[in-house]
């Protein structure tokens, strides 16, 4: 049987120890850069390029117009929306695949390898991850009172329960596949396909789906 443990609330993110700045009505390509910028920069991934005091990087998604770009200064990392002129590097990604590069980028080689390591931050424990995704989302007009997250790992299946009340909604999959969809690395509906499972009724799996947008998007 599944171990039942349940964890106090997670703190909310505390952002990043670099500012990392986006635009005011920024599109959801310029969020999902701004927001994984800021997880390496919290936890001190890829430094050495987020330290940059200069330089500028294209990213375009490989398959839909989706276009952003990364501008270092002194001061700060920003992240707006299209393309610049004369960048000193374009990278082309999968934006379902963890910014994963899709063929060879252009412009300063070194600086294009440093932007993709940043976009591409060391996933957290699942657990971590749901302590996390449930205290940022658990105010959504709609969420059920409980969260349960079932892991199937190598030493076993592992149950996690937050919060408390009548309504519940049950997320499982491969601990990796967890911490994926529970950190924002990975979209949702994607995570489906390759693994995650859900029980809830209709209008929870569009409330939490609303809660993996909060998550990965940061809004």
């Amino acid at each position: 049987m599944a171990e039942i443990m349940t964890f106090p609330e997670a703190p909310v993110r505390e952002g990043s120890a670099l500012p990392v700045t986006i635009d005011d009505d920024a599109s959801p390509v310029v969020r999902l850069i701004g927001r994984t910028l800021r997880d390496s920069s919290r936890i001190g991934h890829a430094q050495e390029v987020l330290d940059r005091s200069a330089g500028t990087v294209v990213v375009r998604s490989h398959d839909t117009p989706q276009t952003a770009t990364i501008s270092f200064d002194s001061k700060a990392i920003t992240v707006s929306g299209g393309a610049v002129i004369d960048p000193g590097a374009v990278v082309v990604v999968d934006l379902l695949a963890r910014f994963a590069a899709v063929g060879e980028p252009s412009g300063d080689v070194v600086l294009a390898a440093g932007i993709l390591r940043a976009l591409a931050p060391p996933l957290p424990h699942w657990r971590a991850a749901a302590q996390n995704f449930w205290s940022v989302t658990r105010k959504i007009p709609g969420i059920p009172d409980v969260l349960i997250v079932d892991a199937d790992g190598p030493g076993g299946p592992e149950r996690h329960r937050f919060g408390d009340g009548p309504t519940e909604y049950l997320i499982a999959g491969p601990s990796d596949v967890l911490a994926g969809v529970l950190s924002g690395a990975d979209d949702f509906a994607a995570s489906l396909a390759a693994g995650l499972r859900v029980k809830g009724t209709l209008s929870q799996l569009s409330v939490m789906t609303a809660a993996s947008w909060r998550v990965r998007f940061d809004v």
